[in-house]
């Protein structure tokens, strides 16, 4: 597929995105914006899956480590087709599928619930080693928020990785800067995270995770190590597409109003519009 078709449906997925939470009247939408391209990229690109056959036994495996930003993987698994797009404003509601975390009982697509932080990861490093265990050749990719990483057990894992040499597994950080609380390195500082990872003998790479030319190129890297799990540490921008949500901490967990959802979609429409002349 090429970029300019991934643009646009990774624009479909932040107008989802704002769409999902605007109607929860609650959420998390900067840490999904800001995971908009890697999402779709993974889904529509790199990953061996089949919406038709979610529970395909030889399927590539995702975790949302980070599962606070359900909207975001919702919104890429309903543009994917693995359920209607319109079940999207059902988010958060009562008697949905489509609850704050994933939950991979009710949710086509969904191969781990997850919201504790620190958990998903673990997870996914046992899925990696069941894969080497019983001679499958599926991967397994997961994804961390930056602020996530403070969590011991993020590290437990990614010794066990190394230790595995679980080169089938991809660890992924959403590195937008920004937690709940604030900017992380104020918070409580986990840089400088590449090393960190180096130093548990992780194969390493720094990309700009919102540019999909450095996407794919981390991908395709992945792929090629062998003897070592990667971690790509993707620079992002928490709220990015939407103009007033853009690096501002107070917009980790909270939904627009209807003024603001007017605005924001009006963003994301002018990007459309702007990919279109492309």
């Amino acid at each position: 597929m090429d970029k300019l078709k991934l643009m646009k449906i990774t624009n479909e997925v932040r107008k989802d995105i704002v769409t999902a939470v605007h109607s929860a009247k609650a959420g998390h939408p900067g840490g999904s914006l800001s995971a908009a391209e890697i999402l779709t990229y993974l889904y529509f690109e790199e990953m061996d899956i089949d919406p038709k056959d979610p529970g395909r036994e030889d399927r590539d495996r995702f975790v949302l480590s980070k599962g606070h930003t359900a909207p975001a993987l919702y919104s890429v698994l309903a543009e994917r087709g693995y359920f209607p797009k319109e079940d999207l404003v059902t988010l958060r509601h009562t008697g949905s599928y489509l609850q704050g975390h994933p939950d991979m009982k009710q949710i086509p697509g969904v191969d781990m619930s997850s919201g504790s932080l620190g958990q998903g990861i673990s997870a996914a490093v046992g899925m990696a080693i069941a894969a080497k265990l019983s001679g499958a050749s599926y991967r397994v990719y997961t994804m961390l928020g930056d602020g996530e990483i403070q969590e011991g057990q993020v590290w437990e894992a990614s010794m066990l990785a190394a230790h595995r040499r679980l080169d089938n597994l991809v660890v992924i950080v959403d590195n937008n800067n920004l937690q709940i609380d604030g900017e992380i390195d104020k918070v409580n500082s986990p840089y400088p995270i590449d090393k960190k990872f180096e130093a548990f003998n992780f194969h390493v790479i720094n990309i700009d995770g919102n540019d999909f030319d450095q996407i794919e190129s981390a991908f395709k890297e992945a792929r090629a190590v062998k003897g070592q799990p990667t971690a790509i540490i993707a620079k992002t921008l928490k709220g990015k597409g939407v103009s007033f949500m853009e690096n501002a901490a107070s917009w980790h967990g909270k939904a627009p109003n209807d003024e603001e959802y007017k605005i924001a979609m009006a963003d994301l429409e002018k990007a459309g519009e702007a990919l279109c002349q492309m």
